[in-house]
């Protein structure tokens, strides 16, 4: 069956595209949803202004998210993390900390920009790619770092010291 989409529907087509559907999905979801009309003539004259507008919107949008893959290619995140003596995190990088990072640095990057094939966990450095589209990618250098522990910070009390008499005493 043939139907007029009335919105942008991912992996089916753009508003104002007449696709070829299943008779059921566009009975069933479709036409009740208010996603797609039948497709015929007065309906396609009806929505062409409105698709022209959303293309001219793809076709911008398009634009900026070269300009931000272009701006990012090779740029460089560190972040700091608490690690072990081996370089094991105790925790570890996710895709929104990247992300935090490189907006910081002025770089326009969603959080589900980031891909990673899973956390990192070791510090050193990382090479993690940015998909703005499906064609569009961009890769970053993460450099994970070992921050100072809250021991070296705040040194342990000595034996038979106890860290409240510390406070008590005010030194």
């Amino acid at each position: 069956m043939k139907v007029l989409l009335c919105e942008d529907v991912g992996r089916l087509g753009w508003l104002g595209d007449v696709v070829e559907v299943t008779e059921g999905y566009a009975r069933n979801y479709l036409l009740p949803q208010g996603i797609a009309k039948v497709a015929t003539e007065g309906n396609t004259r009806a929505i062409a202004k409105e698709k022209t507008r959303r293309a001219e919107q793809r076709i911008q949008g398009r634009k900026r998210l070269e300009q931000a893959a272009k701006a990012v290619e090779g740029a460089e995140a560190v972040l700091a993390a608490k690690a072990n003596e081996q370089g094991v995190l105790f925790g570890s990088v996710t895709a929104g900390q990247i992300a935090v990072n490189l907006r910081e640095q002025g770089f326009e990057v969603a959080d589900e920009v980031v891909r990673l094939p899973e956390h990192i966990k070791q510090v050193g450095t990382h090479s993690v790619t940015l998909r703005f589209a499906e064609d569009l990618t961009a890769t970053v250098s993460v450099v994970v770092v070992s921050e100072q522990a809250d021991a070296d910070i705040h040194p342990a009390p000595a034996p038979g010291q106890d860290r409240r008499d510390e406070e008590i005493d005010g030194t």
